[in-house]
């Protein structure tokens, strides 16, 4: 009789951690694969003759808003807490607005995560990205080819780096420099 009135509480407990720990770590999402594939604004591969590469190197960078969508900068992704490839640009469109976009990313899916316009380098320590960033919203997926909006009134001569940031545990996935030349 002794042991029931411990062993019921015990359960009780172990159950209630139990249904807390999955809640919290979501730890199906290790073996989740979310793919998105939205249309690139400028291809990955795209390359530039060298008559073009001249002209943009002589031109200050934003003097005119963008004929066709140019990329401004590109960076690849460095892991910090997940496994990360792939690439991330930012990219100047036509009206003067732009827009960042990752394409072949590749990591893990997580609880939480969201995009971050960091104004620091991506060579930082991993807790300074969650602090001053811009969020472009959630990460559509763990894998594949997006595009985000940047919002009108971000200064994107700040913006050094995007991040990919679990908020649950303010944790960093991975970071891309997006310095511009």
């Amino acid at each position: 009789m002794r042991q029931r009135r411990f062993l019921i509480p015990v359960s009780v407990l172990v159950v209630v951690a139990l249904g807390v720990g999955l809640y919290l770590f979501q730890p199906w999402r290790l073996l989740t694969v979310r793919e998105t594939h939205e249309a690139l604004l400028v291809p990955p591969a795209a390359t530039q003759t060298t008559s073009q590469a001249a002209s943009q190197a002589s031109a200050p960078p934003f003097s005119a808003p963008a004929e066709t969508p140019e990329e401004v900068a590109v960076g690849e992704w460095r892991s910090l807490e997940h496994a990360t490839t792939g690439k991330a640009s930012l990219i100047a469109l036509p009206g003067g607005t732009h827009s960042v976009q990752f394409a072949g990313l590749n990591t893990s899916d997580g609880p939480d995560l969201y995009v971050y316009l960091s104004p620091h380098a991506s060579s930082s320590a991993e807790k300074t990205f969650g602090q001053g960033f811009t969020s472009l919203g959630k990460l559509k997926g763990n894998r594949g080819d997006q595009v985000y909006e940047i919002p009108a009134g971000v200064d994107v001569s700040t913006i050094r780096s995007v991040v990919i940031w679990c908020q649950r545990f303010s944790a960093g996935f991975a970071v891309a420099p997006l310095e511009q030349a």
